[in-house]
């Protein structure tokens, strides 16, 4: 199996008169994910955010109007990264599309053991408890995320409806994520990793597979 990795970030080069703050820019995106990673999220203010960077907020502000702006790009960046690796996965030569979904299953809970990972999502999931901006871009990035699992179930089973393709990608997308908590970075599970992946990848290509649209009548 062809190993894959998540890079940390994926930052859209700017263009026109940005382009020239292009360095400071990633910078303040970079310290800002170590902030939440190391830190959690009340670390995550501007004032610390400036000085991690190794700038004034004067200066901060000059990249990102609000902090809402720079919540925007860090998620953008986050999730433009998956996007990347799953898109690499989704266009594996001579690969079959059980053998891609495993392989996206396996990328995604070897990630989960990563500091980053493990750190990053939670932290992010509690501020979505109490702040609706926060709450919408979780929402837009996880459904970016299932994007490449709804393709791979409609290839290796296209007696489903698009429905019920979007309710079997969340299922097996909850169902990764939950590892977090039990086989994540330092987590009581984690070096029971390499067999709940084997499990994981196994049981949901036999579920995508084994599935009739009729197995959904009456919800």
């Amino acid at each position: 199996m062809t190993d894959f990795i998540v890079p940390d970030l994926k930052i859209t080069p700017r263009t026109g008169g940005y382009a020239r703050g292009q360095d400071g820019f990633e910078q303040i995106l970079r310290s800002s994910l170590a902030l939440l990673v190391n830190h959690g999220a009340s670390a995550l203010t501007l004032r610390r955010i400036a000085a991690e960077s190794g700038m004034n907020v004067g200066s901060l502000n000059y990249y990102f109007k609000s902090k809402e702006d720079l919540i925007r790009e860090l998620l953008n960046a986050v999730i433009s990264s998956y996007e990347e690796s799953f898109d690499e996965i989704m266009h594996e030569p001579g690969a079959s599309a059980e053998a891609r979904l495993e392989n996206l299953v396996s990328l995604i809970l070897e990630d989960i053991t990563t500091k980053k990972t493990t750190r990053f999502f939670p932290e992010l999931w509690a501020m979505a408890n109490h702040d609706s901006f926060v709450h919408d871009r979780m929402n837009e990035l996880y459904e970016r995320a299932r994007v490449s699992l709804n393709e791979l179930i409609a290839e290796i089973n296209p007696r489903l409806s698009a429905g019920q393709r979007e309710i079997l990608a969340l299922f097996i997308s909850a169902s990764m994520e939950g590892m977090t908590v039990f086989a994540g970075y330092q987590k009581p599970w984690v070096d029971r990793m390499p067999v709940l992946k084997l499990l994981a990848r196994k049981s949901f290509v036999q579920l995508v597979t084994a599935l009739e649209p009729s197995d959904f009548d009456g919800f």
